[in-house]
């Protein structure tokens, strides 16, 4: 069953979340309040009909883009789509100091969970606290179709959750989270998800993911 995005206008924030204390970081039609990481050069973003999206083919330079905004305590929402077989992700407190940005934060995974090319482990699959926190359900609708994700970080709790449904909940530097770094790809990056604070990154990781409606707010 799919799940049926009930928002208004895309791009654009109620007076309801105005007064909750929501900002914008996606006009609709520019990329302000973002870069590429590292400023790389990147020929591979795209807008049109309001849609931010990472092309899938034609590109020279890809690059993921990361907003100029820090964030600490925040809530973030946003709508994306993935094209079939397309693979991706939303990276959170995050820095440019690596090679690339899910080097330093925490990812979201966004993924075709049906038509990837290869078997997926469950820590792949959408909704996922990248090769750390498989989702709890499968909850992402078909490749083409838009999802709604919703991130919540405050201190050391985070939450994920995909189209209504919470599918990831878990503490940072814990006891058990050091123990589940240690068996990852990261356990020999000491820092890597140590930032109290970071920046907020789109991955262009072969292309095809489109997003609309990124609204977030501190808390």
């Amino acid at each position: 069953m799919s799940f049926v995005i009930t928002a208004g206008k895309d791009n654009t924030l109620t007076e309801k979340e105005k007064k909750e204390g929501w900002k914008l970081l996606f006009d609709g039609k520019s990329t302000a309040g973002w870069k590429t990481y590292k400023n790389k050069p990147s020929d591979g973003w795209t807008i049109v009909n309001g849609e931010l999206s990472c092309k899938l083919e034609g590109v020279k330079n890809r690059a993921d883009l990361i907003t100029l905004g820090k964030y600490e305590n925040f809530e973030l929402l946003i709508d994306w789509k993935v094209a079939p077989g397309a693979n991706g992700g939303i990276v959170y407190r995050c820095n440019e100091e690596k090679e690339t940005s899910y080097l330093s934060g925490n990812e979201y995974q966004l993924i075709d969970d049906k038509g990837y090319k290869d078997k997926l482990e469950d820590w792949q699959k959408s909704g996922a606290d990248y090769n750390m926190h498989p989702p709890s359900k499968l909850t992402a609708n078909e490749a083409g179709q838009y999802n709604t994700t919703k991130i919540v970080v405050k201190g050391a709790h985070v939450e994920h959750w995909l189209n209504g449904e919470k599918v990831a909940d878990f503490e940072m530097w814990t006891p058990e989270w050091q123990a589940l770094k240690a068996k990852s790809k990261f356990k020999d990056a000491p820092d890597w998800g140590m930032n109290k604070s970071g920046q907020i990154a789109l991955q262009d990781h072969g292309g095809g993911l489109s997003f609309k409606n990124i609204k977030i707010r501190k808390l």
